[in-house]
């Protein structure tokens, strides 16, 4: 499959055609000189855009069609350019906003975008593209999106994971505004740690990535931008929301403006699942009980020549799941689970501004973290206090417009104090381990930028585990434009992982399989390779936009699950073989009309690891995914309406073991389903109304717990979960914001 995937893939290349090329760049800034980040740049009646960075700055290729570059960020005049030159350099400033009495200029926001100026093949998922969906937490900001999967990890605990390229998202590197975090005991519940009104815009890169950022990222990275008190146009917001489920949702968040420097903003948030289900009536939860507080308060200070961030958070979350009453029946010992949560950040950022005009400037970050977990499966626990602290310091400038350098030190410290059962009976053995990791990692990164026709950028960083020595991490890139209206990249890298199996899947406790660990686990290693092409065809006076990609991520050192060799234990094994995944996705954009936007997407994966020295599928992933995903908005912006179609390929089940009639205990094979979401937004000067449906094809997974009748037993599982378990949920909303005059 590889060799065929590979060729198809370069025959679909050389069938591109080339044209001219022209590349528009530019900062944009307000009338106090400071930088705009998160502004929207777009070319006139295209879907050619970008959107800025942190420092205002942009780069956007011209096409032929139209000479109107249009430029707008809430609370600011919209402002729109003629721009002639291909190659034209920009400074751009935005007035604030005047409201008209009869008049309202109305430009929607883009959605999901690829950034065509970057390096690597990166999405970016707007604050617009958010809210076609409702979009409570991290876990459910991707329903629109072809590339990532979230799937729940098991049938009890509600524990949710990301995948990417085929495997699952402990092989992704989680940031938030570009630091790591949502590591090793934060992994198996962190997708609900992120409330989804405090987010700004999320970046999704697939493959290997830049060295800054460390060693880890092996398929790709996920970086969150939250709401900042600098750029924010509101006094205050606010998210109200409530589901049929009996889920309830408060989100607020306020930003005072203390003079031209300073800047502060608060941010809250609290959800409450405050009725357990039962759809299925198996005498378990569906959906967990949970209960969570989470506040923010972050600090932005703008110097000329100094910026300066810090931030403080604090979350307290109690899940409760497991065996439920019905009606007058009464259970003398239910099988309960029970997971309690207190978790403290804080991260500081500085940057030194040395010449603007050369870019040069030196970044301080530094983070902590302490996560503390009680978690109860029967009774069987898994307590962990985790503490985490990461230092990177980076230099950067660029020579010349062709050349730049990148230059950094890095620190991250784990450390894992645990106490945990394995066995459901009260006199087993309870362990205590402490594990602690310190790495000590330093990287250089060169660019070489040929008037944005030919990028190449090659890193390589060296790091000092105290458990694993000394690993050196190379990655390169390529980005080549023949013309404006094709993209091509190629990607190549290495990635590292500790593994801290309990920590990450102790989700996996939630069954009466052992749980074995015979032998000390290596440190995860893997190459991963990729290419992908981008074109942009003029077609009906709009753009027709395609992408094409494939990758290959193939292990030399991997911590192996296995729930084959034994349907009563899960063992945790270093590989003995080979093991690999291959992802190719084929995806096309269009605005068929105006206020009209259609995406087709289809994604083939093939995943495979050596069980016992065969080669075998990896079981409970899908071997492909289709998505059809609509949007539209009416001439005035008074209404959006927003439908999404998920067709879920079927998969391998871990192998079962047989009942006494001589039947196996489940297929071996799930099949394929689909799932369908909608929802209509009404606008208003002061915020919006929301009202939405997940699931409306009412898919469920049939008995997703095996022996859910005595989870006392033997023969409990609730690992075996590979589609929904709750039918069709229906939801409203509401959203409140009041605007700086």
């Amino acid at each position: 499959m590889n060799t065929k995937i590979a060729n198809g893939f370069i025959i679909s290349m050389l069938l591109c055609s080339t044209y001219c090329y022209g590349q528009v760049r530019g900062t944009v800034k307000d009338k106090e000189g400071i930088p705009i980040p998160g502004a929207n740049i777009l070319w006139q009646n295209t879907t050619t855009g970008a959107i800025t960075t942190e420092d205002g700055s942009f780069s956007i290729t011209k096409p032929v069609e139209s000479n109107r570059l249009v430029i707008s960020f809430m609370g600011y005049e919209n402002d729109t350019i003629r721009v002639t030159d291909r190659n034209a350099v920009l400074q751009i400033v935005l007035r604030e906003g005047v409201e008209l009495d009869e008049v309202q200029v109305v430009s929607r926001k883009l959605g999901t975008m690829k950034l065509r100026n970057s390096v690597m093949n990166e999405d970016m998922i707007t604050s617009a593209e958010l809210s076609r969906a409702a979009c409570c937490n991290l876990g459910e900001s991707f329903v629109t999106n072809p590339s990532v999967d979230v799937s729940y990890s098991d049938a009890a605990t509600g524990a949710k994971q990301i995948r990417l390229l085929g495997l699952s998202g402990t092989y992704v590197q989680m940031l938030t505004e570009n630091i790591p975090n949502y590591r090793g005991a934060a992994a198996p519940y962190g997708l609900g740690y992120v409330s989804g009104p405090w987010m700004e815009s999320i970046q999704v890169s697939k493959g290997t990535s830049s060295v800054k950022n460390g060693y880890e990222a092996l398929t790709g990275q996920i970086n969150v931008e939250f709401k900042k008190p600098q750029t924010t146009t509101d006094i205050v917001s606010a998210n109200l929301f409530a589901s049929s489920t009996n889920r309830f949702e408060a989100n607020a968040d306020a930003s005072v403006k203390l003079n031209n420097r300073w800047t502060t903003m608060l941010l809250a948030h609290y959800e409450n699942e405050t009725k357990a289900h039962d759809s299925n009536d198996d005498g378990f939860a569906d959906i967990p009980r949970v209960e969570q507080y989470n506040f923010w308060n972050r600090w932005v200070y703008m110097g000329d020549n100094y910026v300066f961030q810090a931030g403080i958070k604090a979350l307290s979350e109690e899940r409760k799941s497991g065996q439920v009453s019905h009606g007058d029946m009464h259970i003398t010992n239910p099988y309960k689970i029970n997971i309690e949560t207190d978790r403290y950040e804080f991260f500081t950022k500085n940057a030194f501004i040395l010449n603007k005009e050369k870019n040069t400037n030196i970044a301080l970050m530094l983070s902590g973290t302490l996560h503390n977990q009680d978690a109860t499966y029967g009774m069987k626990y898994y307590n962990v206090n985790q503490s985490n602290a990461y230092a990177s310091l980076l230099f950067e400038t660029e020579f010349t417009k062709q050349h730049s350098l990148s230059a950094g030190l890095s620190f991250n410290y784990d450390g894992f104090d645990q106490k945990y059962r394995l066995d459901n009976q009260a006199e087993a053995q309870v362990f205590d381990p402490f594990v602690k990791e310190s790495v000590y990692g330093a990287y250089v990164q060169y660019t070489y930028n040929l008037n944005d026709k030919l990028i190449l950028m090659g890193g390589i960083r060296g790091d000092y585990s105290n458990e694993y020595d000394f690993f050196v991490t190379p990655r390169a890139h390529i980005k080549y434009n023949p013309n404006e209206y094709i993209h091509f990249r190629v990607s190549a890298g290495k990635g590292y992982r500790t593994n801290h199996v309990l920590a990450e899947n102790n989700y996996l406790l939630a069954s009466s399989r052992q749980v074995l660990i015979p032998h000390p686990l290596k440190q995860e290693e893997a190459w991963n390779y990729g290419v992908s092409i981008s074109t942009y065809i003029p077609l009906f006076e709009r753009t027709l936009n395609l992408n094409a990609e494939y990758y290959y991520t193939d292990f030399s050192e991997q911590v192996v699950v296995d729930m084959d060799s034994n349907p009563h234990a899960v063992s945790f094994l270093n590989l003995d073989g080979r093991s690999y995944s291959q992802a190719f996705q084929v995806e096309a954009t269009y605005p068929f009309f105006e206020g009209f936007s259609l995406t087709a997407a289809y994604r083939l994966t093939d995943v495979k690891v050596n069980y016992n020295g065969e080669m075998r599928e990896k079981p409970l992933t899908g071997k492909y995914k289709g998505l059809l995903t609509a949007s539209y908005q009416t001439p005035l912006g008074l209404w959006q309406f927003d439908a999404t179609l998920q067709l879920n390929g079927g998969g391998r089940m871990p192998d079962p073991y047989t009942l006494a009639n001589g039947t196996p205990s489940w297929n071996s094979r799930y099949k394929s389903f689909e799932q369908l979401s909608a929802q209509m937004t009404r606008y208003f000067r002061w915020g919006s109304v929301y009202v939405g449906g997940e699931n409306l094809t009412n898919f469920k997974q049939k008995n997703p717990i095996i022996g859910a009748d005595n989870p006392w037993g033997g023969n409990f599982d609730s690992t075996m979960i590979w589609g929904p378990m709750h039918g069709s949920k229906f939801y409203i909303g509401l959203r409140f914001n009041l605007e700086r005059n």
